[in-house]
């Protein structure tokens, strides 16, 4: 005999069951969808005990509530399951800032991090920021950015080719 409580501390979860359904007469529905008609709530819970199931109201602001014979927890279940599947990834666009005198273990260093960015399925936008005197030497920027994109085209792919803007190279990648 299932004798499961609904006991929400915060009142989030309005759904009553078995002992917490109010009414005295309710609708009710068998577990295989078909209406078993009006009748008490005792013997609506009777019924539900006997099939080791639950009574759950699904419709309380009807005159007649109703309530449905279910397992409650294998609903509970299925029910976050498709919220869960609802709420698609949120795609992010990582940054990777490099610079034209990197070091090649540190660019090594921060490909491997947009390749942990681009397995989550998150953009990475790759900048080479230039100061100074740096400036005279774009040719090394773009050299580190080429390196990096190749590094890259097997996880993710390229979404428009680099662009210089301003003191910075900058392009983004996009996961496959």
């Amino acid at each position: 005999m299932n004798l499961r409580r609904n006991a929400s501390a915060d009142g989030k979860n309005q759904q009553r069951i078995n002992e917490q359904i109010r009414a005295r007469e309710v609708r009710v529905i068998s577990e295989s969808g078909e209406q078993l008609g009006i009748m008490a709530t005792k013997k609506a819970l009777e019924l539900a005990h006997e099939k080791e199931l639950d009574l759950v109201e699904v419709a309380p602001d009807d005159k007649l509530p109703v309530c449905r014979i279910m397992d409650y927890g294998k609903y509970k279940f299925q029910m976050t399951k498709k919220q869960n599947k609802s709420n698609p990834h949120v795609i992010k666009v990582k940054e990777i800032r490099l610079r034209p005198g990197t070091g090649d273990n540190d660019i090594m260093v921060k490909v491997n991090n947009a390749r942990g960015f681009l397995a989550k399925k998150d953009k990475v936008l790759i900048s080479v920021v230039f100061k100074g005197r740096e400036l005279a030497h774009i040719q090394e920027g773009e050299k580190i950015m080429k390196y990096v994109i190749e590094q890259l085209s097997d996880i993710g792919k390229l979404d428009a080719p680099p662009s210089k803007q301003g003191k910075r190279i900058t392009c983004t990648i996009s996961p496959n």
